[in-house]
């Protein structure tokens, strides 16, 4: 790929607003002058992942991962540097010079996952190019959208398209293009079979499936032969780019309305939500017709907690899905469950209702899973009187998996009431329900081999997150693991490099005067006349930066450390930033009580801080020294144990000077 000019990556910074970027990936809710969200990167429970739309960065206290927009792009979406910047510059509009498609050379040298995502966007491409362009595609793929009532503007929208009924039409046009054989075959675009190659979806109207980003990861293919033998559905298989249970179809287009009504609604398939989409009614998507997954229930919960299914007729279908129900309700969502009239689904029912009319039957029909579930089981077993216990066991067994406290209290007199038994008898159950699980969970966690933090975590699975402020304390990011000294230092460096400072010297004839320098420039001195470096290799290659500007009589700036593509370093400058901690003005103003902050007594931090650092290098060189005296005493090596004690008390007079200076 081309590379993008140094001034047009600041001007896609400038222009991109972290909060609009994560707040398609993370449901942020303000926090002072921060937002705050659950980490899009665990499965945590309380709110610890912050971002701060003054300094345009993150920090995600449960993994110690943060940095700027692209660093999130690049943590969450695996994209590489130039990939998230062009991401940017796409949303944002700005223009990247000569921004041609990859050649096949230039492919080579990206890696697997990316060839991979290249190869589904240039079939993306095809495909919808055919359903437009070609005889095939237009009298098959796009008379059947049509006929299924399909607007021109949604099926550009989902950008659906055909593949021709040739046995290799796509495969040729991709080897053409210089794709690997190998890597069409990951996809799962291409089969090989002998010395011939054949495409996988051939003759079938094409649904690509999107990241929350909107990258292509896969697709699903529906047949358009009335043959019984042929499978309706093909879905591209699993690779290292498309694993469908983590996955919701539609939620690239449908998470902002997500957001914005605070309910998800879940149906089953592509037309379902291509329809419901088409009605006006836009928070919805698909588990693509498997089994709801716990993933998938995760990936809805950084929008919303609250989630409505809904359901077709089939009552067989619905009584399998209940373990789905329980999944959502064990990962603490609210569920209500909405059943469409029989022969009908999402998709027929959406097609012939307006939005209003659609809207008002979802308002009148939804219904909290108890009173559904136990609707729907009444019908067929409610006149036995075992199964008819099995039942209130079963409910009494969804109950049971809710984590919050106060919303099974709201549950059991529910619960009870339908069922017209005691209330301590569904107690007795969720209890009971409850213990188990715990019991299971401790059971498994004393047959894993793990640390004991570890196993106490796993123990109850209802337990409450930590406080992600006890979190924050034992997060530290691999910058900071290392000699603090080192690290404080550098954090002056980011911090307060350009600004200039007053010392005193000593002129040529020995009189004392006060000069102006700029702190990076005083560090680098007092680290350049004692032949200091810094040992960490990401402040190692931040030196070299500084040194090399201050070179050109150019000074960098924070903001310079947060753009560049190595992430180690835009992680520690953002670091730096989210730990800077500013004074309310009510200190002043309301309390009349004057603080000082570490830049109001600049050169005296800045002179402690080289101190510290320089004091750490000499102990290190003492006990490097101690460890090859005590070699060469064993050794009996007279000469080199004098050698060496020498060494030794001249480190120790120059610890004793920097001591001094430090007033130790």
């Amino acid at each position: 790929m081309a590379i993008i000019p140094p001034h047009i990556v600041d001007d896609i910074m400038q222009a991109s607003r972290i909060e609009e970027v994560i707040g398609e990936f993370v449901q942020l809710k303000r926090a002072g002058s921060n937002l705050k969200g659950l980490s899009p990167f665990t499965d945590e429970k309380t709110a610890s992942f912050v971002v701060s739309p003054a300094k345009q960065i993150f920090k995600c206290f449960s993994t110690g991962r943060g940095g700027s927009v692209v660093t999130f792009l690049m943590e969450k979406e695996h994209y590489s540097y130039p990939e998230a910047l062009r991401w940017l510059a796409d949303k944002y509009g700005v223009q990247i010079p000569d921004d041609k498609p990859a050649t096949a050379e230039e492919l080579e040298a990206i890696s697997e996952r990316e060839s991979l995502h290249i190869i589904n966007e240039f079939a993306k491409n095809h495909f919808a190019n055919n359903l437009i362009n070609s005889n095939e595609g237009k009298k098959i793929g796009l008379s059947y959208f049509i006929e299924r009532g399909f607007r021109q503007d949604i099926i550009e929208k989902f950008q659906l398209g055909y593949c021709l009924n040739v046995s290799d039409d796509f495969t040729k046009a991709a080897k053409e293009k210089g794709f690997k054989l190998d890597y069409l075959e990951k996809v799962g675009l291409t089969k090989s079979k002998d010395d011939r190659q054949f495409d996988f979806f051939r003759g079938r109207v094409m649904f690509p499936i999107h990241s929350v980003s909107g990258r292509v990861l896969g697709f699903g293919g529906r047949t358009l032969s009335s043959e019984k033998k042929i499978a309706k559905y093909f879905n591209s298989p699993e690779s290292i780019i498309y694993n469908k249970s983590e996955i919701l179809y539609g939620l690239h287009f449908s998470k902002g309305d997500i957001i914005k009504y605070d309910n998800c609604f879940l149906c089953e398939g592509y037309t379902d939500v291509i329809s419901m989409f088409q009605a006006g009614i836009q928070n919805v998507v698909s588990s693509s017709g498997t089994s709801l997954t716990r993933e998938q229930i995760r990936l809805v919960k950084r929008y919303t907690k609250n989630i409505t299914i809904l359901y077709d007729g089939d009552a067989a279908g619905i009584k399998a899905s209940f373990r789905g129900i329980d999944l959502i309700l064990e990962e603490g969502l609210n569920v209500k469950v909405v059943l469409f009239p029989e022969g009908e689904d999402p998709d027929s029912f959406a097609k012939k209702s307006t939005t209003s009319e659609l809207e008002d039957y979802i308002k009148e029909h939804q219904q909290d899973f108890i009173s559904f579930k136990a609707d729907l089981l009444l019908q067929t077993d409610g006149d036995d009187p075992i199964k008819r216990a099995q039942l209130i066991k079963d409910i009494s067994h969804s109950v049971s998996l809710i984590p919050d406290q106060i919303t099974r209290n709201v549950f059991v007199p529910e619960v009870a009431k339908r069922f017209n038994i005691k209330e301590e008898v569904i107690w007795n159950e969720v209890i009971k329900d409850r213990n188990d699980a715990s019991t299971k969970s401790h059971q498994e966690a004393l047959r894993r081999p793990q640390s004991s933090s570890s196993i106490q975590s796993s123990v109850d699975p209802y337990a409450d997150e930590p406080n992600p402020f006890e979190t924050e304390k034992s997060v530290t990011t691999p910058a900071l693991k290392n000699d603090h000294n080192e690290t404080d230092l550098m954090r002056i460096l980011v911090s307060y490099g350009p600004l200039a400072i007053s010392i005193n010297q000593l002129d040529e004839n020995g009189k004392n005067v006060t000069v102006e320098t700029s702190v990076a420039e005083l560090i680098l001195h007092e680290l350049a006349i004692d032949e200091l470096v810094f040992e960490h290799p990401v402040y190692s290659r931040m030196h070299k930066l500084i040194a090399e500007s201050l070179a050109e009589s150019v000074f960098l700036k924070a903001s310079y450390f947060r753009r560049l593509e190595d992430q180690e370093i835009v992680r520690f400058a953002s670091e730096i930033e989210m730990n800077q901690h500013e004074l309310s003005d009510n200190w002043i103003l309301k309390h009349k009580i004057h603080t000082k902050s570490e830049q109001d007594n600049l050169f005296a931090a800045v002179m402690g801080s080289i101190y510290s650092f320089k004091i750490s290098k000499v102990e290190k060189q003492i006990l490097a020294i101690r460890s090859k005296m005590a070699t060469a005493i064993k050794e009996e090596a007279e000469d080199e144990i004098m050698e060496l004690m020498a060494q030794q008390v001249t480190l120790e007079q120059i610890k004793q000077i920097i001591s001094k200076k430090m007033g130790r």
